[in-house]
């Protein structure tokens, strides 16, 4: 069984916080895979369902964001699960909006949900890193992360939040490259070839007709 973390602040003011990506990716799976309502336990939102062959529980903790690993502790000692059937589905500053990337153990780098959740279960577990852009400096990073998507973002964040949903059977088999490739086909569809035809090679000329004049009749002719 594998256990599937979207990091988020609860409540309405939240949702569409580019924090909550996380929340947003596993109320997509969810929605998409056919998984149960909803409910409340472990300090959080969890459901249940199945990724191809995988049984999966999904977490959404409602501890805010700094302290999700209470929840996310307590969910992992509850199923018996180790650190690394847990993968969790998270903002990051780093990458550029709509770019994905997956990672295995290693630190926190500052952000405050993996922060908590280390400190509850070690760094030996999955990330999914859901590019939201950076601000362009340290100072307006908490203001950013907790502001709304913008319109103009809506697109992209769609495409990505649809890649995530086609690809979770994937992760939840531990397949990243096929996951990720999931997301990059949402993000930035094969598109058939635009290049024009080449043009039809050009006929060659016909040869010009032998001349059977003798050289008398060539001269009269250049006088006529």
């Amino acid at each position: 069984m594998k256990l599937f973390v979207g990091l988020g602040n609860p409540g309405a003011k939240y949702s569409q916080n580019r924090h909550n990506i996380g929340f947003m990716a596993v109320d997509r799976i969810a929605q998409d895979h056919g998984f149960a309502p909803w409910k409340s336990k472990f300090q959080g939102q969890i459901t249940e369902g199945r990724l191809g062959h995988e049984k999966v529980m999904m977490l959404k903790p409602e501890t805010f964001m700094n302290l999700s690993g209470q929840s996310v502790g307590e969910a992992m000692r509850f199923y018996k699960l180790d650190s690394t059937d847990i993968t969790v589905f998270h903002d990051e500053i780093d990458l550029a909006p709509a770019k994905t990337k997956c990672k295995s153990g290693g630190g926190h780098a500052g952000h405050n949900g993996l922060r908590s959740i280390h400190q509850h279960i070690g760094p030996h577990y999955d990330r999914v890193r859901l590019g939201v852009g950076h601000p362009g400096h340290k100072d307006k990073v908490p203001s950013y992360v907790l502001n709304d998507f913008a319109k103009a973002e809506q697109d992209w964040l769609d495409d990505v939040l649809r890649g995530v949903s086609d690809g979770a059977p994937y992760l939840a088999e531990g397949d990243s490259a096929k996951f990720l490739n999931a997301v990059a086909l949402r993000v930035a569809p094969a598109r058939s070839s635009t290049s024009k035809p080449k043009p039809a090679p050009k006929a060659e000329p016909a040869p010009e007709p032998e001349d059977t004049r003798n050289p008398l009749q060539k001269l009269m002719d250049r006088f006529n």
